[in-house]
Parts: structure tokens; sequence; C-alpha cells
């Protein structure tokens, strides 16, 4: 009995013994990545007001009474189109009687002219009778122009808003009737500091978020840049075009807008992944034989969860992301790919 508990107890401690150094030799498991090359944009961001394409306010030139209304509130009307008739009788009278001033003074004129031709007339009376056609028709171009202003057309392609009149109101020269606005292309101006002038150029991508829209982002391009800069502010303003054309937005709205200046390509890593040591920054990386390497890097731009690195990585390295606190340079790991490269480079080794 003494001789098998012995026996058993001698077993156990090789197994104590032996376990430890497998183990040893396997590595503990690293959660690790492969780096590699991403495109890094850089972006500048403002705020601003989204603004119409084009906006009026309709007001007639002449006074008058309104006869007709010739469309609906909010309606999309094309450039061109009667929006208002006034009662235009008295300016429709004044053109009648100016086109038969220019009737008779062309009769006058005829007469004249053929008389001097056959040598009975003088070329005072020609002259004289040419003047005065000349005359009558200034006074007929005169009422044609009186009278088409008694309709207000539509000076460019929009939508109408609300009216502030109604058919019959008499009308003022210069009283508000109704706005027209064109937003099938929105314009927003923003204020960027003027250490980014040599980036700003026209038909650079700029990206702009409404909170009427949660979580969309819609994209436009930079169209103009001020010729000059504000000496106050030291800022200098630029304009984008922002396409609309299915009117998701409105002209007021609050805009939160990024301009696009460089993209780049680099190594950009998980923020996770950076080990800060003695005020400097390292990443623990897997050798090919499966061994924690330390280096140490320098970084550049950052991104929520992420962190360019401009010296110290290259596209191809084994990075661990996690449980670097349990990890020494030199210790055997076990890594455990969890961005699926593994299956990537093992297929590259075999081809």
């Amino acid at each position: 009995m003494c001789m098998l508990k012995k026996h058993y107890l001698t077993l156990a401690a090789l197994i104590f013994t032996l376990l430890p150094v497998a183990a040893y030799a396997q590595g503990l498991p690293a959660e690790v990545v492969t780096v590699s090359n991403s495109l890094l944009d850089k972006k500048i961001s403002a705020v601003g007001n989204l603004r119409a394409n084009e906006s009026v306010m309709l007001r007639p030139e002449q006074s008058g009474r309104i006869e007709k209304i010739l469309f609906t509130e909010g309606e999309k009307v094309e450039q061109g189109k009667p929006l208002f008739i006034l009662d235009s009788s008295v300016y429709m009278a004044e053109l009648k009687s100016a086109q038969a001033s220019v009737q008779l003074s062309r009769v006058d004129y005829e007469r004249a002219k053929s008389l001097l031709s056959k040598k009975v007339g003088s070329a005072q009376d020609r002259d004289s009778t040419l003047a005065q056609l000349r005359v009558d028709q200034a006074h007929q171009a005169l009422a044609q122009a009186k009278l088409d202003k008694m309709t207000i057309k539509a000076p460019f392609t929009g939508y109408t808003g609300l009216r502030l009149v109604s058919p019959g109101d008499f009308v003022n020269q210069g009283e508000s009737l109704v706005k027209l606005t064109d937003y099938s292309t929105l314009k927003l101006d923003l204020k960027f500091p003027e250490i980014y002038l040599s980036e700003l150029q026209i038909g650079r991508v700029i990206e702009i978020q409404v909170d009427a829209l949660p979580g969309e982002v819609i994209k436009g391009k930079l169209s103009a840049i001020s010729p000059s800069s504000d000496s106050n502010a030291h800022n200098i303003e630029i304009r984008a075009e922002i396409p609309n054309n299915d009117g998701k937005l409105r002209p007021g709205l609050f805009a939160q807008a990024s301009l696009l200046v460089d993209q780049q390509e680099t190594v950009v890593i998980p923020e996770q992944a950076i080990v800060p040591k003695d005020g400097q920054f390292f990443v623990m990386t897997v050798t090919e034989d499966h061994k924690v390497n330390m280096i140490p890097v320098k970084m550049g731009q950052r991104r929520p969860g992420v962190v360019q690195i401009i010296e110290g990585l290259s596209a191809g390295d084994i990075l661990i992301i996690a449980g670097q606190i349990k990890l020494k340079p030199g210790m055997p790991v076990t890594p455990i790919f969890v961005d699926g490269s593994q299956k990537e480079n093992a297929t590259a080794k075999q081809g």
C-alpha cells in the first residue's frame, strides 16, 4: 500500500513539472491583427446655415388691383410662368391709342417719301414725318412695357411660398406679394482659419450633416473662395454648393460641415494597441518565432478609436492589440488573429 502511494506521488510530481513547461513553450494567447495601410483623410470642420440657390420676394413695379392669381402656394413654377395679373384696362387703352398714332404717322411718312421721290414734296417734310413716326413708336413701346408689367412672372424656376395678398386686393408699387425660392441646389457659406488657404481649392468635396436628417451625410463641393481674408478674425470665407434634387434639405437649416483637404495612404492601428511608458509610446508585435517585441512608435493624427503611426510600424507586422499588461518583451505567445488575416497570410504563403 505504501509502495503504491509512493508511485502515485512520483507520477503526480512528474505531471506537475511537465505541464508548466508545455504551457510555457506554447505561450500565452494574444489577440493580434496584421498591420496594413489605410487611406487617412485630413478634414477641417466648420458650421453654417444653408441658403437657397435663388430667393426673391416678388413685388409689383406698378400699382393696381389684383385680377388673377395663377399659382398654388408651395407649387413648383417654371421660369416665365405668369403668377399675378393686375387690372390692365387703363394701360391697354394707352397702348391702343399709341398704336393708332403709329399707324397714322407711318401713313404720313410714306406719303412724304413718295412726294419727294416725284420731286413734289420736300426733304424737310419727309424728315419731319419720320421723326414723328419714331416718337409715336417710342410711345407705343412705353405703353406696351407698362402693360407687360401688369403681369408678374416667375424670374426663375422655383417654389412659391405663402402669398400675402388675395384676388381683388389693391397693391402699391413695391408691396410684397409672395416669395419664390429655388432650393434644387443649396449654398453654404463657411469660414475657415486663413492657415488653410493653400488647401482650399475649387471642387474639393465637402460633407455636411443636419439635425433634421440624423446620421445622414450629404456631399457637396467647394464652389467659391473669398478673394480676401478677414483682417480681424484671420479667417477666409468659402461657399459650397450642396445638391438637393430630392428636396430633403431646406434653406435656413443649421449644418455641420467638414472639408476634405488631403488624403494619404498610411498605417492606422487601433488605439488600444498603444502602450505608454516613461513619456514615450510603444506597441507590441509578434516576431516570426512567436515572441513579443516592443517597438517605440511616433504617432500622427487621431480618429475615434484609431491612431496614425508615422514611424515604427509597416504593413505586414503582427500587432498585439489586447492583453499587453501580461506580456513582456521576449515572451512566447500564441497569436489569435481577430481580423481574419491569418487565413489570408496562410493562403499567400501556400501560393
